[in-house]
């Protein structure tokens, strides 16, 4: 299967996955201006959304949304636990957290890349994005991951909480959440996929 990406997008979370699980896979690089993939087609061609990560399978399916390739991917490994059984109470709540993280974190984070939005604008979103990370504060403060162990959630958002830095926001501030980055950055999995993709040239 091939991993379509572009480095420090959300694509890293199942890239890190795909690590995590030792599966076989192609790493294609895409260029986000021109939608030129490093194969030298188009990657609306691949996913007419425009966006990483696309996971393209060997039988030419192709699968968009991180949270429902992160949860693909844990299910073709079952035994790596990287995300309970479908139809359990645990699952749910993995979809639960995936979908904050996708839409209060991931989607809070949206409009602090804009180069039209006033910083005072900006500086509400940020006031609400802090409210967020707060409720995740929350729950790491008794736990090292967010559903106990290591899951599919984590690298998730260990890949958003990374750009915070773009928006001259400290993750220190939050000593809880820099533990738990730091937890992270040594898995692996984390370090192998954050260098092979700074090792990528550009298209």
């Amino acid at each position: 299967m091939k991993l379509y990406f572009a480095p420090k997008a959300c694509s890293l979370s199942p890239h890190i996955l795909i690590r995590e699980l030792g599966l076989d896979f192609q790493l294609v690089r895409i260029n986000n201006k021109t939608k030129k993939t490093a194969e030298g087609g188009s990657f609306l061609d691949v996913n007419p959304k425009g966006y990483v990560a696309a996971l393209e399978l060997d039988n030419g399916d192709v699968l968009t949304e991180g949270p429902a390739i992160a949860q693909y991917l844990a299910d073709l490994v079952p035994g790596a636990g990287l995300a309970p059984e479908n139809g359990t109470w645990e699952r749910v709540r993995l979809q639960e957290w995936l979908n904050f993280i996708t839409s209060e974190i991931h989607g809070g984070c949206n409009p602090l890349f804009s180069d039209e939005i006033p910083e005072d604008v900006k500086d509400i979103f940020k006031k609400k994005l802090f409210k967020r990370i707060d409720l995740i504060v929350s729950a790491l403060e008794h736990q090292d991951y967010l559903m106990g162990t290591y899951s599919v959630a984590d690298p998730y958002l260990y890949t958003v909480l990374t750009w915070l830095p773009n928006f001259s926001i400290d993750i220190k501030d939050w000593p809880t959440l820099h533990r738990y980055m730091q937890r992270i950055e040594g898995r692996k999995a984390v370090q192998e996929a954050v260098k092979a993709e700074a090792e990528t040239d550009p298209v």
